[in-house]
């Protein structure tokens, strides 16, 4: 009678540890499914979130486009087609209240200041003489070999060819880690410059404001945003005390003809040409934050606007960030 009660005791040991076992089994499958369930949830609520604030980065694009094209009237009106930094597109960041909880910034970029990477080759493979002297300039004017011409050159001419002891083809890409060749090609985008030989990144920080990528060549330098670096590679003698002096007579008044621009003391006997110079710009970029529920968007738009005023989108990053720079201005509703 004894063996038969310790046997049915160790029995129903066994099945309570069974049970136990089944829930602990059902609890760990019950905590993998809820983890996994919040997961999902948290993804979905980020994505919701992300697309959200890309619908209203593009309401702040479609946004400045109107300014841009209400800056086209308004000059067509005055019968002055000139675009400068004094004007209402490029003095602020534009900030707009979205709700307690969200706030959108928008900014517009001039790209006609700067050189047009693209413009140093044309589609026939020849090199401009005038972009290449004026890269050369600039590379002197911030203090960066000059030599980094020749590779520019060679990324995008169409041939194997190196365009001197500097250039850099196929051979000396294909032994980066990872490999990669010449893009022999225009300019995409100017984040390429840091694929070139020889590039570091505080060479690529010193350019980056100087020089664009453009898809479409010969527009020129706009002479009332350009920087003073620019203004020094439009002449290898100009001296950055007389940049900064022409700047500074810009900001007093804008140029609203090549002749007074060319007419200043500073280019006095340097013999300086109205070509590849002009009074205003075609391509814009048109950056945008969007901050929402603690969560941040970021869009950068490159846009054209042509010569009738319509403005269209030509490539939109959502990669860059921290490129508000201006004094906010705040747009009421009203």
């Amino acid at each position: 009678m004894t063996t038969l009660t310790a046997l049915g005791a160790r029995q129903r040991g066994v099945a309570l540890i069974m049970v136990l076992l089944a829930m602990a089994l059902v609890v760990m499958l019950a905590t993998g499914m809820t983890q996994q369930q919040s997961v999902r949830v948290f993804r979905a609520s980020h994505y919701l979130a992300q697309q959200q604030g890309l619908s209203v980065a593009l309401g702040a694009e479609a946004f400045a486009r109107q300014i841009l094209v209400r800056d086209f009237e308004t000059d067509k009106e005055e019968n002055l087609m000139v675009d400068s930094l004094d004007e209402f597109w490029a003095a602020n960041a534009a900030i707009l209240p979205l709700d307690e909880n969200g706030v959108a910034e928008v900014q517009i970029d001039d790209l006609g200041g700067r050189i047009n990477l693209n413009d140093l080759v044309a589609s026939n493979g020849q090199v401009d003489p005038l972009t290449r002297e004026r890269l050369t300039n600039l590379s002197l004017a911030l203090d960066i070999s000059e030599s980094f011409v020749d590779t520019l050159i060679d990324w995008i001419d169409p041939n194997d060819q190196t365009t001197s002891a500097y250039g850099a083809e196929d051979g000396q890409y294909l032994m980066a880690e990872p490999a990669f060749r010449a893009a022999n090609q225009p300019f995409v985008s100017v984040t390429e410059l840091r694929l070139l030989e020889g590039m570091t990144e505080e060479i690529y920080r010193k350019l980056r404001p100087h020089v664009t990528a453009l898809p479409v060549r010969g527009l020129g330098i706009n002479v009332n945003t350009a920087t003073a670096a620019v203004l020094r590679s439009l002449h290898e003698e100009l001296t950055e005390a007389q940049a900064t002096s022409i700047l500074e007579k810009r900001k007093e008044e804008r140029f609203e003809n090549l002749q007074d621009f060319l007419a200043l003391p500073e280019f006095s006997g340097l013999g300086l040409k109205a070509n590849g110079l002009g009074l205003q710009t075609r391509f814009f970029e048109i950056v945008s934050r969007i901050t929402y529920d603690d969560r941040v968007a970021n869009l950068v738009s490159t846009v054209f606007r042509n010569p009738e005023g319509e403005v269209q989108t030509v490539d939109r990053d959502t990669g860059q960030k921290n490129r508000i720079t201006k004094e906010p201005f705040t747009i009421s509703e009203g």
